[in-house]
């Protein structure tokens, strides 16, 4: 026997049945009335779109690919170490964050040095180099608290600040090779020798030993021209000599003597004629007549003596005046030819020493030594604590990002060591050739993803400074483009994803009436105007003023208000 409730559930589901078909007949079941009314076009109506007031911006969108920014191909700039041995890598370089100062790889057991700078290395920086890349390491070493000028030039404070870095990071600064001592060794030993000769030649040509006769004849000149001039100073100074003294001392004694022996005779003679004459009676005696003649005579002839003194003196003194001239005339002459032997003989000294085999030897010697010093001395500019070319690489931007190694522990540089990139990401994308018109360095742009999270971004570069290195083809009619993300945040491990970006190239500054682009209409006079529906199927033309059009919307000024109907097309 059946349950009451059983029997319940049966009468309740067959009503339910039998409401269910009468439905579905009655919605199946029309009259010839209502499906003709069906059937007829409904009565055309018009198409309208609200007016509203609202932000408008302008974007351009660009389909492209998130990477990390700046691929940068690594190469060391030549060997790692001191020598040009094989050289191993001992370290590879490991991909990720790679900051400034950090060892990069090791080739060898020695370090290779990632560092900022535009200039890339290409050489030793040994001491004394100067030049950009100098300056720019010494600014690195700066940077990174080592101290040091920034002066360009590779000079002992640089190196001090090289040692102190090498020597943080475990290292000691690459030092001469022992066949860099060896040469510099061998350089300063020639120097030495070269001095050496120069000296023994010096001395043996001091020691004239093949001008030892020009030398004796030189000292002789000199001892003639001190003789003669000597013999002619003393003749200067006596105005006699002693003959000639003596010749006129004893004529100035016979001078003297008939000077005395005319005055007795004039003094007689005046006596006897002053003796009294006798009377006149008495006649004169013959004998005193005689007597004055006598003495007249004697006065006569003591003249004549004095004259002939005179005379004498004066002749002795005249030859001993000419034999001093003659004799001072020949001392000058002396002192003239001695004078010509002294310059001849210094001549003859001069030009002998020239062109002596001493002489030359001296010469070749002196540049021997000019020489020596001077292959010491450019070498000697590089000797000393150097950064060997391979033991830093410069990089344009850091912190950077090791993306992929060339080079595994064990085997040999020779190629590419590394790719690095930048520490940010980068979006790299194209957009159509009348597109990138618009488009300028420094908009603001909007990176959205697939799960629709957007991040902000900037429009770094666009056409060939956007062109990243592998990936330099782009379609025809096409321009590349490149974003910068503001921030990291939210995009880490995402590397590699494709994403769409939106560059806002206009937009408004406060909100605007909007309206689609359909509903504008410019008229025969060039008036934009609009139609307004202010009843059902009624509507009036409004004239508007257009400014930016994005997305099928365009902004509008006149006599319309937020809300207001414009026609868009029949319905």
């Amino acid at each position: 026997m059946k349950s009451p409730r059983r029997l319940l559930a049966f009468v309740i589901a067959g009503v339910v049945v039998i409401a269910a078909a009468g439905w579905v007949v009655s919605t199946r079941l029309r009259s010839p009335a209502d499906e003709a009314a069906r059937r007829t076009a409904p009565k055309a109506s018009l198409v309208t779109a609200a007016v509203q007031r609202r932000k408008l911006v302008s974007t351009i969108v660009v389909s492209g690919t998130l990477a990390y920014g700046s691929p940068l191909p690594l190469t060391l700039a030549g060997v790692v170490g001191g020598t040009s041995e094989l050289q191993r890598v001992t370290r590879a370089p490991r991909q990720g964050r790679l900051t400034e100062g950090a060892v990069f790889m090791e080739v060898n057991g020695r370090p290779v040095f990632a560092l900022r700078g535009s200039v890339p290395m290409h050489r030793t920086i040994g001491p004394g180099t100067e030049g950009e890349d100098v300056k720019q390491l010494q600014k690195a070493l700066r940077r990174l608290g080592f101290g040091g000028p920034a002066s360009g030039v590779f000079d002992r404070a640089t190196i001090a600040a090289v040692t102190r870095m090498y020597k943080k990071k475990g290292y000691e600064a690459q030092q001469p090779t022992l066949a860099d001592r060896q040469a510099y060794d061998q350089l300063r030993k020639a120097v030495q020798t070269a001095r050496e000769t120069l000296a023994t030649e010096r001395q043996a040509l001091d020691q004239g030993r093949d001008v030892l006769p020009l030398k004796v004849k030189l000292a002789n000149a000199k001892a003639d021209q001190k003789s003669a001039r000597a013999a002619l100073k003393e003749a200067e100074g006596q105005r006699l000599t002693p003959e000639d003294d003596a010749k006129l001392a004893a004529a100035d004694g016979t001078v003297r003597a008939a000077e005395e022996k005319l005055l007795e005779a004039e003094q007689a003679l005046t006596a006897a004629r002053s003796q009294p004459t006798a009377t006149p009676t008495v006649t004169p005696a013959p004998q005193a007549t005689a007597d004055t003649s006598l003495l007249e005579l004697r006065v006569d002839n003591a003249r004549a003596e004095l004259e002939q003194a005179r005379e004498a003196y004066g002749r002795i003194r005249e030859e001993a005046r000419q034999a001093r001239d003659k004799r001072l005339e020949e001392l000058r002459k002396a002192v003239r030819t001695a004078n010509d032997g002294l310059v001849a003989a210094q001549q003859a000294l001069r030009q002998a020493r020239q062109l002596s085999p001493t002489k030359l030897k001296v010469a070749n010697a002196g540049k021997d030594v000019t020489a020596a010093r001077s292959l010491l001395a450019e070498f000697g500019r590089t000797y000393g604590t150097a950064i060997p070319p391979g033991e830093v690489v410069f990089l344009p931007k850091l912190p950077a990002r090791v993306q992929k190694t060339g080079v595994k522990a064990g085997q040999t540089v020779e190629n590419e060591a590394a790719t690095v990139t930048s520490s940010t990401f980068m979006v790299t994308g194209t957009v159509e050739t009348a597109e990138s018109d618009l488009l300028r360095a420094g908009m603001s742009a909007v990176i959205e993803l697939d799960s629709g999270k957007t991040y902000p971004a900037t429009l770094s570069a666009v056409g060939e400074k956007a062109t990243v290195p592998g990936q330099e083809k782009a379609a025809e009619n096409t321009q590349p483009v490149l974003l910068t993300p503001s921030s990291m945040k939210g995009l880490k491990g995402l590397s590699g994803a494709a994403v769409t970006a939106r560059v806002t190239v206009g937009a408004t500054e406060e909100p605007v009436l909007v309206v689609p682009v359909a509903a504008v209409v410019t008229g025969a006079d060039g008036k934009a105007r609009v139609q307004v529906e202010y009843a059902t199927d009624k509507t009036k033309e409004v004239e508007v003023r257009t400014g930016l059009t994005t997305d099928g919307n365009v902004e509008v000024s006149g006599t319309l208000n937020e809300g207001d109907r414009v026609v868009v097309g029949d319905a």
